[in-house]
């Protein structure tokens, strides 16, 4: 089974949670209620981006080079499917 790299956008205000998980679908009630820290501040979140690897190295490795862009632009373009995160890995 593979892993998933997320993006999670928030409903109340335009900021990004970026994580990596083997089924986002079952992640995200996690993040809307008992989350504590970054994702607490702004919910609810919905997920906006998904890309499956094949294992949970490469998904880390996928979520590292995304955190590092520190650019909401990018982000857009990736969400949008402009861009591919294989160019970037």
């Amino acid at each position: 089974m593979g892993c998933y790299l997320y993006i999670l956008r928030s409903q109340i205000k335009e900021t990004y949670y970026y994580g990596s998980s083997g089924d986002p679908q079952q992640r995200l009630p996690h993040h809307n209620a008992e989350s504590r820290g970054y994702t607490r501040r702004y919910r609810p979140w919905q997920i906006v981006y998904q890309h499956e690897f094949p294992t949970r190295n490469k998904a880390e490795a996928a979520e590292r080079v995304v955190k590092g862009w520190k650019s909401k632009k990018m982000t857009r373009l990736l969400i949008k499917g402009n861009i591919q995160i294989e160019d970037y890995l």
